[in-house]
């Protein structure tokens, strides 16, 4: 009668075990799942960030700055003769 209860109970022990292993194995594998999502959004936003600098830098070429500026805005550099030169 002994035996049998130690038996049940090894069994029962062994069972829970068991499931703790494969709910163990679970998790570890929707942590894994959730780290390459968040590793691939990480790599996007790594290009994103590449792109916006190039674009920037291409957008504030001083010869672009300047074509902008004699265009839209009818800027033009001033005389040599209207420049003031303030001492401090």
């Amino acid at each position: 009668m002994k035996d049998k209860a130690i038996l049940a109970t090894s069994l029962m022990v062994l069972v829970v075990s068991a499931l703790s292993v494969v709910y163990c194995k679970y998790q570890s594998r929707q942590v894994f799942i959730a780290i390459q999502n968040i590793e691939k959004q990480l790599d996007k936003y790594e290009v994103d960030w590449g792109r916006l600098q190039l674009e920037q830098t291409t957008l504030a070429e001083h010869n672009r700055v300047e074509i902008i500026a004699r265009n839209q805005l009818s800027m033009v550099l001033p005389k040599q003769k209207d420049i003031v030169f303030i001492k401090p």
